[in-house]
């Protein structure tokens, strides 16, 4: 056994935010952390959203002992059932995180499948080789974890996603005493949440926003449609306190956002009194002063409700000149122009828009640099591997870390599919594996790659042109006129005539000259006369039919 060595695997959430995942290996024993998802970038057109690539693990799935989530938000929850589908052994979670997994689950037709097991912060449970003890984290979901995994080879502390927070919404700040203690203990290696590594200071506490709040609540003359999170338990709670501050009625809009606070109100997690809380049909026909709505869309995905209120296609209520519309929300690196698209279609409809740049309504679930710090002075660590961030707030991590003194040899600055290694003590960094992404569009898994999505930016970039060809079989003569369809292309009523007609003479040309290699030969020559013509470089497709 000591022979063996501690293999830590990072299948998603380095060099990236979202979709976290990782794998710890000893042996024949692999125990997983985390299952996330994240949203598409601009470009991947069509895409639902990302998950993992966790082939490494399904290779081995006759080793995984174990799967633990260290909280409720997507981006590590989000591949949980493609997961499910593949790997089946326990999955270790809290009891608020158990519960949103159980909705979620439900919602996918796959709980029947799940082995779901709570622990609460202060347990220690052994999967495999690997002793798990959670310690509680403040972040911006109640009931999150970090994890000491003491393995043969040595302690390692997994934060997950954290902050000090010295005054909670939930009065339950991160566990310094317990990092304290496993500190005493040697510990061999930190892997620690970067998202904010690149922000000076302190992260604010979630009560900042309470003022805030109350302020725009004061303010508004209609209804207040807040946008959040459907996991963000404590946004919800911060929202009906003020609601009944300031005598509001409170209703939940979309599935997700009512499923979510009904399970954290059964759990305990949700103190919202029975006659703040309504119907959304009831809330629509109460006056509007007197109504706070609160739904998802933060980011601006197209099908939410926020998504749909922008651009008028909401079918329950549309938004009116006097609403209130507030973003509890920060825009996930590379949904900034989604985001602010959402906000101007907002304003154009005639709503008074507040989001994160111009009042406090929304504040990081993560530590900024001193807390990061204070961290790394607790705990002490002999390594240091910075999770949870780009390859920037991944460079930054290390930077801080080595402003407190720890060696930049002992530092490991690494992306997803990079193997580090632990035996004897010292570290070194093993084989690379894949460790891409898998794009999710309907209900298709990975059999969408980039060449797809490259063939997707083609056709939304210039469209396409179809040529439908009818000839004779045996002479391969034109037997009627080429039919020319076009599709984002160029618009045939607006002079679009005239360049198709040349298209057609252009077809009959290549046609009559007697070419073997007749299709190529039509796409090369309407590739290249369409390009001169218009400089546009439409993707070309030829159909022939022999009669």
């Amino acid at each position: 056994m000591s022979n063996q060595k501690l293999r830590i695997i990072p299948l998603g959430g380095l060099g990236e935010v979202g979709k976290n995942m990782m794998a710890y290996e000893f042996g024949e024993n692999i125990l997983i952390v985390d299952t996330g998802m994240m949203f598409p970038e601009n470009d991947m057109l069509g895409i639902d959203y990302i998950i993992p690539d966790f082939q490494y693990v399904l290779d081995k799935r006759q080793n995984v002992r174990g799967i633990i989530v260290t909280h409720g938000h997507e981006d590590h929850t989000g591949a949980i059932k493609h997961v499910l589908e593949e790997i089946d052994v326990p999955i270790y979670a809290t009891p608020l995180t158990r519960g949103l997994l159980e909705v979620k689950l439900a919602r996918e037709g796959v709980l029947s499948k799940a082995r779901l097991e709570t622990v609460h912060a202060g347990d220690a449970i052994q999967v495999g080789p690997f002793k798990v003890e959670f310690f509680h984290v403040s972040h911006s979901i109640p009931d999150c974890v970090g994890l000491g995994i003491t393995t043969p080879a040595g302690l390692v502390i997994h934060t997950g996603d954290y902050k000090f927070d010295h005054t909670p919404i939930d009065n339950w700040p991160t566990d310094y005493a317990k990092l304290a203690e496993l500190a005493g203990r040697g510990v061999l290696a930190l892997l620690a949440d970067s998202t904010n590594a690149d922000k000076p200071g302190w992260t604010p506490s979630e009560r900042v926003i309470d003022p805030a709040f109350d302020e725009v609540f004061r303010n508004a003359k209609g209804r207040i449609i807040i946008a959040s999170f459907a996991s963000l338990i404590s946004r919800m709670q911060q929202v009906g306190n003020a609601a009944i501050r300031q005598g509001r009625k409170m209703a939940f809009v979309g599935a997700s956002m009512v499923e979510n606070a009904k399970i954290a109100s059964k759990l305990g997690y949700l103190d919202l009194p029975d006659d703040l809380l309504v119907p959304l049909d009831q809330a629509l026909k109460l006056p509007h002063h007197q109504v706070v709505l609160m739904c998802t869309g933060t980011q601006g995905e197209p099908t939410s409700i926020m998504g749909r209120l922008s651009t008028g296609t909401n079918r329950q209520f549309d938004i009116t000149p006097s609403d209130t519309v507030v973003l509890s929300s920060h825009p996930i690196p590379g949904n900034e122009e989604t985001v602010y698209r959402t906000i101007n279609r907002l304003f154009r409809r005639g709503a008074k828009v507040i989001y994160e740049g111009i009042a406090p309504v929304h504040v990081s679930g993560h530590a900024s640099q001193e807390e990061m710090k204070l961290l790394l002075h607790l705990v002490k660590p002999k390594y240091f591997i910075p999770i949870h961030g780009e390859l920037r707030h991944l460079h930054q991590h290390s930077a801080i870390a080595q402003q407190i003194g720890v060696p930049k040899e002992n530092i490991a600055i690494i992306e997803n599919g990079q193997v580090v290694e632990f035996h004897n003590g010292e570290m070194r960094l093993a084989e690379r594996i894949k460790g891409g992404w898998v794009f999710v569009d309907g209900y298709g898994v990975g059999d969408v790659g980039p060449s797809v999505i490259r063939e997707r930016e083609a056709l939304a970039r210039d469209g396409f042109v179809l040529i439908n060809l009818t000839l004779d079989q045996y002479s391969h003569r034109l037997l009627d006129d080429p039919e020319i369809i076009t599709r984002g292309f160029i618009y045939t009523r607006n002079g679009g005539e005239d360049l198709i007609a040349e298209t057609r003479d252009l077809v009959r040309e290549t046609v009559s000259s007697g070419t073997a290699r007749i299709e190529d030969d039509i796409q090369e020559t309407v590739k290249s006369f369409l390009f001169n013509k218009t400089r546009r470089r439409p993707m070309i497709f030829v159909s022939l039919t022999h009669a």
